[in-house]
């Protein structure tokens, strides 16, 4: 047939090379179109190893077949931020608690050394100093195995090793009793130290709690209360209840002490956080740890804590415990 008609040869050569360079050109057109936002997606590495992702968010005119692939890239660049964030937080916290860590304990250290090198350089001889340099010492001593059990304590809790022991009990005859357990230590200030709950029925109201954890949270709390209150203070460990949507209880440890400075209020349970000069008029024997462990313990009871106070008009400390199992 096309012997026949050879006029009709040429035109469909030429039809079908240009069908034929046109497909190739569509072809590459749309690898280009598909290419470009797949290179976009494509991470590089940065000096230090890290994976950086270009913008990934979905363009009007990317593909469909894309948009998928690039909203997945998106979360994933997004996780990598910040999980490079948290490990940045996380090595400046751990570099900040050594180096805090490294001068607690060496501040002890360094007294009990130079207790130490005085006696033995002729002062152990001199009767009107030895017993006083061998009391400070032992003072230093017992701060710095104070500073050991508390670092031990903070560590197994934010590790998770330390175990509770929930149960429920009424909280009415345990505050009295830690309330007569702790009253001598401020008689011995000359304050005195009461326990008072306005949560009705005064019978019984039970907490699901660790009684161990509990105390040691209360300790904490009633000994900054005795440290920075003036003789003839009076403080109370208060009972109330709380919100009256939650099934929680209120725990108050109220004083009459020096109070503490609005700017140090957000910081106050920070490991290692000291408050201004004015306030450090304690004996040697805090850490710097104990609030940091209340807040953790409180945490652990899916409790939480807070704490009011004014210059000159004393604190307030108050946590919550919850009246039903969790």
């Amino acid at each position: 047939m096309w012997a026949e008609k050879p006029q009709l040869v040429e035109p469909a050569i030429l039809i079908s090379l240009l069908l034929l360079v046109l497909a190739i050109a569509l072809s590459f057109w749309f690898a280009a179109r598909l290419m470009k936002p797949i290179r976009e997606l494509m991470p590089t590495v940065d000096s230090e190893g890290h994976l950086e992702f270009r913008s990934t968010k979905v363009a009007v005119k990317t593909p469909e077949e894309l948009k998928a692939v690039t909203i997945a890239i998106d979360q994933i660049a997004e996780k990598q931020r910040r999980d490079e964030a948290a490990r940045r937080k996380l090595e400046r916290v751990r570099s900040e608690f050594l180096a805090n860590v490294s001068h607690e304990l060496r501040t002890p250290i360094f007294a009990v050394q130079g207790f130490i090198e005085t006696l033995l350089d002729g002062a152990v001889d001199d009767p009107a100093v030895n017993r006083d340099f061998l009391r400070r010492a032992r003072g230093q001593a017992e701060r710095l195995n104070n500073l050991l059990n508390d670092l031990i304590d903070i560590s197994r809790i934010e590790s998770g090793e330390m175990r509770m022991s929930f149960r429920m009990f009424d909280i009415h005859p345990f505050l009295r009793d830690f309330t007569n357990e702790m009253r001598p230590m401020a008689l011995a200030k000359t304050m005195d130290l009461e326990f008072k709950s306005k949560v009705q029925p005064k019978d019984e109201v039970s907490v699901y709690a660790d009684k161990e954890r509990l105390k040691q949270v209360l300790i904490n709390l009633v000994d900054n209360a005795i440290k920075y209150s003036e003789s003839g203070s009076l403080i109370r460990i208060e009972l109330l209840e709380g919100e009256p949507t939650t099934r929680e209880l209120t725990v108050r440890v109220v004083d009459q002490g020096i109070g503490i400075a609005p700017e140090h209020l957000p910081r106050l349970f920070e490991r290692f956080y000291r408050v201004d000069k004015g306030r450090a008029r304690s004996s040697p024997g805090g850490t710097g740890l104990g609030l940091a462990i209340v807040k953790h313990i409180t945490e652990a009871h899916h409790g939480t804590i807070s704490v009011r106070s004014e210059l000159g008009h004393g604190s307030t400390f108050q946590f919550t415990l919850r009246k039903e199992p969790f």
